[in-house]
């Protein structure tokens, strides 16, 4: 089986533009993780792209693209040859939202969400109503002119459609206009910022692994600088709680990441990553097996299989180098 793996931020999205390099670094430990996991299932075969100003990957098969080449149309010609596409995108901007799309017209396997519900994701705004109505305790979240009278400070503010905490606030008093469009306003919760990592498909959830966020607090911004994955158990009440996201949100399909906080009366949804996270990264030692082992079934029939039993996860602490 040959698999076409695309992580934009390092694969050529950008060619020619300034990205921070903490999405490099992310970005690239995520393609390199993915693809050594897949070069370990027996028949599969990686291909890839990178920016060729950044390392290529050091497993699979990966074709560099330099300024002036289209990465859209190699990679729709790369969709075409593989037997399954698996997307690693930001959601801001939409981007991966066309990349999926763009991938499916050429391939039938493609490991990602529903477009609704990718596009659902994408807005903060629009998965917190989404997920409330469904029953989901989440973070409220309001346009910046909405903001509720009686709601007290701090808060957080960040763009509606933003990924990787990029353009990110943290503000002590109600903002005055005139406010930067596209923008949602938070309060500031109480509790400790974690994640789930999720293996979904039609509404069927798995909890893999509860994590620890590790967030840097800092001259009105909050920086994410690594995630300790399976630092929590996964109890009962995680494990309910990672079920009616999926159930929320049924469109949601291959291995995702929820941010929620982990308050004294349990777990609260910040907003949910329909796509690889960080944490995957650290999903292998801290199951102690290959997370794509048990889905070869998804990949070739986009199938959620019946899980073994896995033994407690391990704490695995990931720092993406800068």
């Amino acid at each position: 089986m040959l698999v076409f793996v695309v992580e934009t931020v390092t694969g050529g999205g950008a060619l020619g533009a300034e990205l921070p390099a903490s999405l490099i670094a992310e970005g690239a430990l995520m393609r390199d993780t993915l693809i050594g996991d897949l070069e370990d299932l027996p028949g599969v075969r990686v291909v890839t792209t990178h920016d060729a100003r950044f390392p290529s990957p050091p497993r699979g098969t990966s074709t560099a693209l330099r300024l002036g080449d289209d990465p859209a149309s190699v990679w729709r010609l790369m969709a075409r040859e593989a037997d399954c596409c698996w997307p690693i995108a930001p959601e801001s901007a939409g981007v991966l939202e066309r990349l999926v799309r763009d991938l499916r017209a050429q391939c039938r396997r493609v490991v990602a969400p529903e477009p609704e519900t990718l596009a659902l994701c994408a807005s903060k705004l629009g998965t917190a109503r989404a997920l409330e109505q469904a029953g989901v305790k989440v973070v409220p979240t309001w346009p910046l002119d909405a903001l509720p009278a009686e709601v007290p400070g701090p808060f957080v503010v960040k763009p509606d459609d933003g990924a990787g905490g990029v353009g990110l606030r943290v503000i002590d008093h109600r903002p005055a206009p005139p406010y930067p469009p596209g923008h949602v306003i938070q309060p500031l919760v109480a509790g400790e910022a974690a994640s789930l990592t999720l293996l979904c498909q039609n509404g069927r959830t798995h909890v893999l692994t509860a994590n620890r966020q590790h967030i840097a607090h800092g001259d009105g911004t909050l920086r994410f600088t690594g995630v300790t994955v399976g630092a929590f158990p996964v109890d009962e009440a995680l494990r309910s709680f990672g079920e009616s996201i999926g159930a929320a949100l049924p469109g949601l399909h291959g291995l995702v990441g929820v941010d929620y906080i982990a308050t004294a009366e349990g777990p609260v949804a910040v907003e949910v990553n329909p796509r690889l996270t960080t944490s995957y990264a650290g999903l292998r030692r801290s199951l102690a097996v290959n997370p794509l082992a048990f889905m070869s079934e998804f990949i070739r029939d986009g199938m959620v299989p019946d899980l073994p039993h896995l033994p407690p996860a391990l704490p695995v602490d990931i720092v993406p180098e800068e």
